[in-house]
């Protein structure tokens, strides 16, 4: 059975009330550049910079940002060049970490996110030790009490997603990466308003963490890697009680 870890949802939640909109504007406009040097500065025909301008657009960062970081990305304005690095490791409990990069500096990349995992209980392992427990898919997040399942089911289903998963107080839309647009746009256009949507590495199955102390301690290595400048995304495998959240939240 696949599962999700809960990182995404509890990052989303967080991000509503203490984010640092200076952070999130970087790392979107990071994700912008790269996507306009791949697959060219034109939305309708690179996924990749579609998706991001969605989420810049979501997280109400200005058009001109925006427009400014498709041009350096494109080499129309000077800008700086970005890489893309993955590295993985284990957190407290053994839990499964998958980071997501992006740097002008991979040395310092990689020096910062070892000193993390080391600091907060974990280790950096090798290429390819976790990677194997993830796979890509895309991920429609609605809040139960503000749509109705049968609709939901719905639209899926035509839209061609691959499943949905019912989770204590919302709905999971679950997606091929290549299908994700159509589904998300599916639901868009019947108005039905998500709470989160995205490209995501979805653990194949999770692990249960219901010792407080490890709880913690595992929420305060993710939200460290999150904070690193040159982090991009960072996914777990592991599944925290929701009593247990509330209390250490």
């Amino acid at each position: 059975m696949s599962g999700h870890s809960k990182w995404s949802s509890i990052r989303h939640k967080k991000g509503a009330t203490d984010a640092k909109r200076g952070k999130i504007f970087s790392k979107l406009n990071k994700e912008i550049m790269v996507a306009a040097r791949m697959g060219g500065g034109d939305p309708a025909g690179n996924p990749r910079l579609r998706q991001a301008i969605a989420a810049a657009k979501a997280e109400n960062m200005p058009k001109d940002n925006i427009e400014r970081a498709i041009k350096k990305g494109t080499g129309e304005l000077e800008g700086v060049c970005y890489e893309e690095a993955i590295y993985e490791g284990y957190g407290p409990g053994g839990v499964a970490v998958l980071v997501e990069i992006m740097t002008d500096n991979k040395n310092r990349a990689a020096a910062d996110i070892r000193y993390i995992f080391n600091k907060r209980g974990g280790n950096l392992g090798e290429a390819g030790c976790v990677a194997w427990m993830f796979d890509k898919k895309g991920l429609i997040v609605f809040e139960q009490d503000s749509v109705d399942e049968d609709e939901i089911l719905e639209v899926a289903l035509e839209a061609g997603a691959d499943d949905v998963i019912t989770t204590e107080d919302q709905f999971e839309v679950h997606t091929d990466p290549a299908t994700f647009e159509a589904v998300k746009q599916a639901f868009e256009d019947r108005e039905l308003v998500y709470a989160m949507a995205e490209i995501t590495m979805m653990p194949q199955n999770t692990v249960k963490v219901d010792n407080e102390a490890q709880a913690n301690q595992l929420l305060k290595l993710m939200e460290a890697i999150e904070d690193s400048e040159d982090v991009q995304k960072v996914y777990a495998n592991f599944d925290i009680p929701d009593e247990i959240l509330q209390r250490i939240s």
